[in-house]
């Protein structure tokens, strides 16, 4: 097991639950290291701006919860302006607690693949830099085999070389409360989408 602390950006704000309005919340003081319930899993994925990647996975049955913060840098406590210089190599990711007898996590990669180009390093449409780059982070051997096996078989459908990076989980740090469930509450137009699980609304990037 990984262990991946999961730490708070600033003052400790909890994230909306989409499903019943319980958190996702970091403890005051301390570092959490396991999902909220030991029938439960975590997972971690990056790809482009963690937005619309957050509402794919809320959509999906199985999800519990979800998150988007930084990770993969090298300063604590990045803030989104520190995330977006491009200094901190820090990555948009998203957060995921799903129940595995629901969900498995074939699924949940089936669903990053379907979200977004994995062949252009450092950018996902018209969103360019280092914290835009495709990434799935592990928490076990198990979905590191598991990752690592779907990479392999997806690179058949690309011409150019997937460019998802597979690394170990490591400190999450929740992004502002503002970015949290970003499109669910009306993006930048004020028009909501839907979390509804399985819904399959064409998903607007920025609202």
């Amino acid at each position: 097991m990984v262990k991946a602390n999961i730490v708070p950006v600033g003052p400790v704000v909890a994230p909306a639950d989409v499903l019943n309005g319980s958190p996702l919340t970091p403890i005051p003081g301390k570092m959490q290291e396991t999902p909220q319930s030991t029938k439960t899993q975590l997972a971690q994925f990056a790809a482009g701006c963690f937005w619309s990647v957050e509402l794919a996975f809320q959509r999906l049955p199985g999800v519990l919860r979800t998150a988007v913060g930084y990770t993969q840098g090298q300063t604590k406590n990045p803030s989104y302006d520190d995330v977006c210089s491009g200094e901190t190599n820090h990555v948009e990711a998203v957060l995921v607690e799903y129940d595995p007898v629901v969900v498995s996590y074939d699924h949940l990669l089936e669903t990053f693949w379907k979200k977004h180009d994995p062949t252009t390093p450092n950018a996902q449409g018209n969103d360019h830099g280092t914290q835009y780059r495709s990434g799935i982070y592990f928490y076990t051997p198990e979905q590191q085999a598991t990752a690592e096996a779907s990479k392999k078989a997806h690179q058949s459908s690309y011409q150019r070389p997937i460019a998802t990076e597979i690394l170990p989980a490591t400190d999450f740090y929740y992004a502002e409360d503002y970015h949290q469930q970003y499109l669910e509450k009306g993006g930048r137009n004020g028009r909501g989408q839907s979390a509804k699980k399985m819904c399959n609304d064409p998903i607007r990037c920025y609202g």
